[in-house]
Parts: C-alpha cells; sequence; structure tokens
C-alpha cells in the first residue's frame, strides 16, 4: 500500500485522485472517457445515501417509479428553452444493430420530457392532485468540459422527483420541502453543510421558471452543487397537455416541480469534506462497514481470535456492519493503517489482557482517541461513540464552510477570495439585467455567481462591485468543480 503523499488542506485535487485509487472508490480505466467502474467501496455507502434520501421522500408523499432510458428525439422539441439547454450535451442513439431509426433516441440527459409525457395520460382531476413522483436513476451528457471521478462524469448517478399540483402555491411549498430534505439528509445524516441559493436568470435549470441549489464547499476553497430544486410553472405542462379538471368544473394546465440529488456527487463531498490526511472519515450512518475488528497477539493466544468471532457475531445481530480483520500476515500497525485509510468510524481491539479483564479498546477514527470498555457495554457504546463521531464530523464541517465565506468590498477583493473561499459581496441584479456584470466577474475572477441565499434574508448595502450602481442583492462568488 502506497503511503500517502498529499497534505489534503493544501493540495486537495491530488489527495482527492490519490484517495480514489487507495481506497479503490472507482477505477477509471474502463476506456470510454467519463465513465467509470464505481467499486465496492463507493457502491455500499452511495447505496445507503439513496435508501435515506428516498425514504425522506416517500415520507412526503412520493411515489417510486421507474422510466425507461431512451426518450423519444420528439419530447425534446415540445419545450424550446429545454432543448437548447440539452441538446450539446445528450447522447444519440441513432441505429438498433444495422437498421437506421426512424427517430432518434436520446439516453437521459434528465426526464423532464419522459415524466410529462405520461402526465398528460394519467391526470384527469383535481382528485389527482398532488401527484409526487420520483426515480432512482443514471443519467447521461456529453461532458465537454474535464472530466472528474464523481465529481463531472459522463455518466452519473441521482434520484429525480418529478411533481405536478394544482396551483402555483402549492408547487413552491414543494420547492421549499425539498430544501428542507437536503438539510435532513444531506447535512443531518450526510455531514455536509450546504448553502442554500436561488440561482441567478442567466443559470437557471433549461425550462425553469426559478432554479434552487445547494452549495458545499470543498478544503481548496471550490464549490459542488448538491441538490437543486426547480420551479417549472407551466412551462412543460402546456407543451406536454398536462392538464387537470378544478373543482369549478374548469381545465387547467398543472404547476410542475422537479428536484435532484446527484448521490454521485455528493458522494464526492462526503469523501471531501470529511476526509484528512490518512484517509477517509465516514460518518457512522454510511460507512461501508461501521466497525472493524482487530484482534492482538491472535498466534500466540487461540482465545483471542475467538472471542473476536463471537463479538462480530453479537455485533452483526445488533445490525452494525463490521469486519474482522483476522488475517495474520500484517501486523496490528499495518492493519490500523489500512483501515483508517478506508474510513472505518469504530476500530475495536482485543488482546490476551483484553480477555482476562473482560474488556475491549474502542477508537475512534474521528478524534484518534482510543478508550477500554467492558465487554457487557459494547453495544451500547457503539452506538454512542458513532453517534457521536457523526456529530463530531457535522461540527467540523460547519465550522469550515462558515470559515470560507469572506466579505468582499470591490472587484480586487472578489479575485483574491475566489479560488480559496467563497465572496460576499454586494450586486446589482441577479435578473437579467445583472448578466453583464456576471461575465465580468468569471472572466477576472474565475469565479461564478452562485446567487442570492434563500435560507437566511440578507439585505444589500453599498454598491455592486463590477458596475459601481447601488446593490439590489447581496451575492456569492466561487469556482465550482
Amino acid at each position: 500500500m502506497e503511503q500517502q503523499k498529499f497534505d489534503k488542506e493544501k493540495d486537495s485535487s491530488e489527495w482527492f485522485t490519490w484517495i480514489i485509487q487507495e481506497a479503490k472508490l472507482a477505477d477509471i480505466r474502463y476506456g470510454v472517457k467519463g465513465f467509470l467502474v464505481f467499486q465496492p467501496w463507493s457502491v455500499e455507502p452511495m447505496e445507503l445515501m439513496y435508501k435515506y434520501l428516498e425514504a425522506d421522500l416517500e415520507r412526503r408523499g412520493h411515489k417510486k417509479y421507474w422510466y425507461p432510458t431512451l426518450i423519444p428525439e420528439k419530447n425534446f422539441y415540445l419545450e424550446k428553452e429545454h432543448v437548447e439547454g440539452f441538446s450539446p450535451e445528450v447522447f444519440w442513439v441513432e441505429k438498433g444493430g444495422e437498421t437506421k431509426l426512424e427517430e432518434r433516441l436520446a439516453l437521459r440527459p434528465t426526464s423532464e420530457t419522459a415524466f410529462y409525457s405520461m402526465f398528460s395520460l394519467w391526470l384527469r382531476s383535481y382528485k389527482d392532485l398532488p401527484f409526487k413522483t420520483y426515480q432512482r436513476a443514471n443519467v447521461f451528457r456529453y461532458e465537454t468540459k474535464s472530466t472528474r471521478p464523481f465529481l463531472r462524469s459522463r455518466e452519473f448517478y441521482w434520484i429525480e422527483t418529478h411533481n405536478a399540483f394544482a396551483t402555483e402555491e402549492e408547487a413552491f411549498k414543494n420547492v421549499l420541502e425539498d430544501m428542507e430534505t437536503t438539510k435532513r439528509v444531506v447535512f443531518g445524516v450526510f455531514g455536509i453543510p450546504t448553502i442554500v441559493f436561488k440561482r441567478p436568470d442567466w443559470d437557471k435549470f433549461a425550462g425553469a421558471v426559478n432554479t434552487f441549489g445547494a452549495d458545499a464547499i470543498t478544503p481548496d476553497g471550490k464549490v459542488v452543487q448538491q441538490p437543486s430544486t426547480h420551479m417549472l410553472g407551466q412551462n412543460f405542462s402546456k407543451p406536454f397537455n398536462v392538464k387537470f379538471v378544478d373543482r369549478d368544473e374548469k381545465e387547467k394546465y398543472c404547476y410542475l416541480t422537479c428536484y435532484g440529488p446527484c448521490i454521485s456527487r455528493i458522494f464526492a463531498s462526503v469523501v471531501l469534506t470529511h476526509g484528512d490526511n490518512k484517509g477517509l472519515r465516514f460518518p457512522f450512518e454510511i460507512a461501508p462497514k461501521q466497525i472493524v475488528i482487530i484482534p492482538i497477539m491472535a498466534e500466540k493466544e487461540p482465545k483471542v481470535l475467538k472471542k473476536a468471532q463471537e463479538l462480530k457475531e453479537k455485533i452483526e445481530e445488533a445490525g452494525f456492519r463490521v469486519e474482522l480483520d483476522a488475517g495474520d500476515n500484517k501486523r496490528p500497525g499495518e492493519k490500523f493503517y489500512f483501515w483508517e485509510m478506508k474510513g472505518v468510524p469504530l476500530r475495536i481491539e482485543v488482546g490476551p489482557r483484553d480477555l482476562k479483564e473482560k474488556k475491549v479498546m474502542i477508537y475512534r477514527r474521528d478524534t484518534g482517541e482510543k478508550k477500554a470498555v467492558a465487554e457487557k457495554q459494547l453495544l451500547k457504546e457503539i452506538a454512542n461513540e458513532g453517534r457521536f463521531l457523526s456529530e463530531n464530523l457535522k461540527k467540523i464541517a460547519k465550522a469550515q464552510l462558515d470559515k470560507s465565506i469572506v466579505d468582499a468590498k470591490n472587484i480586487e477583493d472578489v479575485k483574491k477570495i475566489v479560488g480559496r473561499g467563497i465572496a460576499r459581496c454586494g450586486f446589482c441584479s441577479v435578473e437579467s439585467g445583472g448578466a453583464k456584470c456576471a461575465e465580468i466577474v468569471e472572466k477576472e475572477t474565475g469565479g461564478r455567481i452562485r446567487g442570492t441565499r434563500i435560507d437566511v434574508k440578507e439585505k444589500a448595502n453599498g454598491k455592486c462591485v463590477i458596475c459601481g450602481k447601488p446593490a439590489q442583492e447581496v451575492v456569492y462568488i466561487a469556482k465550482e468543480y
């Protein structure tokens, strides 16, 4: 195993490349640019992440669907802004075997045009509403920028919800509930703190009335987009004929929304946010293995291995995910290093002395602290220490996000901040009228305007950092992956 050579805080990009390979999270050698093989140590936590998000959505009334991967070309051309926004990124299927298809089929880049073609067949009355759906899916986009495992791929894994409502008010209420799902799960379970922004007009989802996106910070000061939710209004319901008969017996168009937590990208944030120079650090809830048991001097005392096996069975019966590393070809120190690199939250050590005292040693990956625990208290201590570990990781991550936000009074301040953190400053307008100032921001700083905060209210003071006009909004500027 290669010794770690990169300081995560100083060179998180190189560290990220190293840990993907060292922990065997993914293999990029598949042979198709932008496509990778996800390996068990990333698949297992992402499966858990899916379960937490899906459980939250189902509590909110969303029902699961499975839609085809292929979308007819004609569907894309029903909504003008949508096709203009996505056409450059679409993979097209033009042949079946050697036979040219009568109509091209798109590998779904997103599924609005698939879902709403069916909504028009299913929805008839106000009694059918609200209609809240979701699917777990992989989507395909011909990414023209540099690809990066988990962060920017040509195939990625996500959940997408698609929903229909009778009124605009009900639709927007659902958008706000999407933001609460992000807070409850992405931060509350995965430990990734975010800032929720209303995106500028020029940076909305193609076809949306408004887009609201959550951003997380990385150690090198860049942001990674987390789930975004879109108020689609009637922009899709009209071309797709998604209508219902209301209580007043009049036919009306539905108001539509969609929400897209990208599991593979959120996983990248889990890795980047919680990892350290030793390697990965997983929150207890989504760790592939929550506990590893390492017998000490088992080759000299056979009873040690027997006790370790008994502990593994006991811990598994209690519902925890546990690994027993009983291999005798490595010293304990080598095993410690390996499982710390893999990010296992808790390590249990049991040796001859522990057998006599009926105790074990528990090590916490986040703090590096070790303590003796009575065997009869072990299950209770595992639950407690797992909870404490997750809370501590959240606390550290939130402090990192807060520290990264720095006020800027002018463009020179913005240049100094962007690339190292997030610049907060006054801006003329996030409506289309501010697009020219936004272009200057991107050209001179390399950063982009993320939007105005929706999770807190902020009052603008002073002038726009670009044009000098009175500031109408407080915006945040950052580089993104």
